[in-house]
């Protein structure tokens, strides 16, 4: 692993605790707690401080003097160490889910003050190659040979240059020394700041995005660069909104499909979609088996893009109704659900972060029997906050990104609106980086208030 440029040459000796939010491992030294790059749990080390802080201090390992049983210790992609995109190559994967399983249940404890009464198995799928969804930086440094390629090196702006990548999707990380000589050849390498990745089953699709207009032979050689390859070729010279199709003219939609649920969903290049298609898959059995709806009951899904649980939910449950406040994604839900020939299945817009009115929102109004929840990193507080006092869902199925929001929101579930959380997991939906994906089941109980 290679070593960052230091800011102090103070070096000390510490015992590794844990791991944080970000997969430096936690110690403390004189009292005082230090986040070591490249240190993992029950290591004895050597590190040479980064920064020195008020509450706490950064580093970075120099020596290993007593190793976890769990440490890799040549791990497989040469990049490690200093391409951001990975921080746990050096754990073990049964290390990583435990790590990530035990920052999920203190956050519920410290900051929800809850404790599940069950831990699920962790949802796990295959550890390489896995990313079908990837935003790949460019950058031109005469000093480094010219054109970058790749993911930002770890506490830097930088950009690592890849020749490959053992966690993209095999078709796209083949690509990559291809991608380097595309954009050297063009007329503005310095004003392709981005390429945005994006991988169906059948397609795949690069987005470029442009500061600049580019010439009739830029645009050749990305028709010829696409056309070569089999890739979908999409420019984007200003917003989201700018995002338009090169080659070809008329590409078929990129889709994943869910076969225990008879579904293919489609999606544009820079539409959100779960990163890992085995894990989403298992993911939704696992929210299913949980919310268990049945063939009467109305399910409420809130956040629901487009239609990832929305329409597998349809295929059970009497009828479904799904909320979105991205308009775009909406439409998508929309289309995805006719394409099925569902016919169960209604979806809303709404701002579920400016709810002004409760009584204009669809569930005071209707009695829904169970919720589902799928929201961002800021979570879910305003939608929590919004459920009625009356007919509340007897199961909530909470799908989270971001462990200190869900423990936020959980302490509200439970002390102030009585319900139960009844079991909690781990869903290993980025192998080999420290970010936690989880699930959570909260069930109230007849009679509670």
């Amino acid at each position: 692993m290679q070593t960052p440029q230091l800011k102090s040459n103070d070096t000390a000796t510490a015992q590794v605790e844990s791991l944080n939010h970000e997969g430096q491992g936690v110690a403390r030294v004189n009292g005082k707690a230090v986040f070591i790059r490249g240190a993992l749990p029950g290591e004895e080390v050597v590190f040479r401080y980064f920064n020195k802080r008020k509450n706490y201090d950064t580093g970075g390992v120099l020596e290993i003097l007593r190793p976890s049983p769990d440490r890799i210790a040549d791990p497989k992609c040469r990049y490690f160490g200093t391409c951001g995109g990975c921080s746990l190559q050096h754990l073990k994967a049964e290390g990583q889910i435990q790590a990530k399983q035990q920052t999920l249940l203190d956050n519920l404890e410290r900051i929800g003050r809850v404790t599940p009464a069950n831990i699920l198995p962790p949802v796990t799928g295959p550890t390489w190659n896995y990313r079908r969804k990837a935003r790949l930086g460019v950058r031109v440094v005469a000093k480094k040979g010219g054109v970058l390629v790749g993911f930002r090196e770890s506490r830097s702006s930088y950009i690592t240059n890849l020749e490959t990548c053992d966690t993209l999707d095999a078709r796209i990380a083949a690509l990559l020394p291809a991608l380097h000589l595309l954009i050297s050849r063009l007329s503005c390498p310095e004003r392709i700041p981005q390429i945005e990745v994006a991988a169906g089953e059948r397609d795949a699709a690069l987005v470029f995005r442009h500061l600049q207009a580019l010439t009739a032979e830029d645009l050749g050689l990305l028709t010829a660069f696409g056309g070569e390859h089999a890739l979908q070729i999409y420019l984007q010279p200003a917003g989201p909104e700018s995002v338009h199709a090169l080659w070809p003219a008329t590409p078929a939609p990129l889709s994943y499909s869910l076969p225990d649920y008879n579904l293919e969903l489609v999606f544009a290049p820079t539409d959100f979609i779960q990163i890992n298609d085995h894990v989403n898959q298992r993911m939704i059995a696992q929210a299913l088996a949980l919310l268990d709806p049945q063939p009467h009951e109305r399910v409420l899904d809130l956040f629901c893009g487009l239609g990832n649980f929305s329409l597998p939910l349809a295929r059970r449950a009497g009828s479904v109704l799904g909320i979105e406040g991205n308009a775009l994604l909406l439409e998508k839900a929309r289309y995805n659900a006719q394409h099925n020939a569902i016919t169960n299945a209604e979806f809303q817009f709404a701002d579920l972060y400016a709810i002004q009115d409760t009584q204009a929102l669809p569930w005071p109004r209707q009695k829904f029997d169970k919720w589902l929840l799928d929201p961002p990193r800021t979570g879910a507080m305003e939608v929590i906050r919004s459920l009625p006092p009356a007919g509340a869902p007897s199961r909530i199925v909470y799908i989270s990104c971001y462990p200190a929001t869900l423990a936020r929101d959980s302490e509200v579930l439970v002390h102030a609106h009585g319900y139960e959380l009844h079991s909690a997991g781990v869903m290993d939906m980025f192998p080999h980086t420290s970010h936690v994906e989880s699930i959570a089941l909260f069930v109230k109980h007849d009679g509670a208030p």
